[in-house]
């Protein structure tokens, strides 16, 4: 296993997705790979600072430290909802895609099968897995939801750079396997700051004992293109680099 190196971790995941057929499916995971493309390339994020690895109804992003965090909160809370505004507004209700989206950070290594593990990883996939997130889309109009980690929160979005407005983003408290993780989401109803307004249930005291596993994505990682790359990635490597469940 390689090092772990430190990384902006981005997540999309579409709504629903295990309910759609065969075609349904391939469809969207299309149009997944054109909306993140777009994002990142209007974030000014080049193809080799960032490593993807695909999960079929979701795909994670490794990004570059050097690509500013500012631009890719505020392109994921413009540009994406336009994205998919665009593309939606086209299509029939029943294919059209809503995402839920986490941009956190952390540390994650690449194992000797090219698979991702570490406990920021394990987070940012728990974020995006969780009730509160899945509900704050269901209440929402637009095609998307952005969910950002409490260390994104502090370091970036509460220091309101230009184009973000961090009285938009509201607490959340998710239970994990590791205990409660506080979260902060774009656009709930509510008061604004500080308050909490939505959160998953923490296990009880009768609860399992928590499971220190990691989290491996397997299988090829792909750039901006859809090409595997290998060489050419800017990561400090020392090789080349779960369906919708309700």
């Amino acid at each position: 296993m390689t090092d772990p190196v430190y990384r902006t971790i981005l997540l999309f995941d579409i709504e629903q997705y295990g309910s759609r057929d065969d075609v349904e499916q391939a469809f969207l995971r299309r149009v997944l790979y054109d909306v993140v493309d777009t994002t990142l390339n209007t974030a000014a994020v080049d193809e080799t600072a960032r490593l993807r690895a695909d999960r079929g109804d979701s795909v994670m992003e490794l990004i570059d430290t050097a690509v500013p965090v500012p631009a890719l909160v505020k392109t994921l809370l413009t540009e994406t909802p336009a994205l998919l505004h665009n593309k939606n507004r086209l299509l029939a209700a029943s294919a059209r895609m809503r995402l839920r989206i986490v941009l956190s950070s952390g540390y994650v290594a690449v194992d000797e099968l090219d698979g991702w593990v570490g406990s920021d990883l394990n987070h940012a996939v728990r974020l995006l897995d969780s009730d509160a997130l899945r509900d704050a889309l269901k209440q929402r109009e637009a095609d998307s939801v952005l969910c950002v980690s409490d260390d994104v929160y502090r370091g970036v979005v509460r220091h309101g750079p230009l184009g973000v407005r961090p009285e938009e983003f509201h607490r959340v408290t998710v239970g994990t396997k590791e205990g409660p993780t506080v979260a902060w989401v774009h656009g709930l109803p509510g008061t604004p700051g500080s308050s909490e307004v939505a959160a998953d249930v923490a296990p009880g005291p009768d609860a399992p004992a928590p499971r220190h596993t990691d989290i491996r994505i397997g299988g090829d990682q792909y750039g901006q293109a859809g090409g595997t790359h290998y060489g050419d990635q800017r990561f400090d490597f020392t090789r080349p680099a779960r369906d919708e469940r309700r």
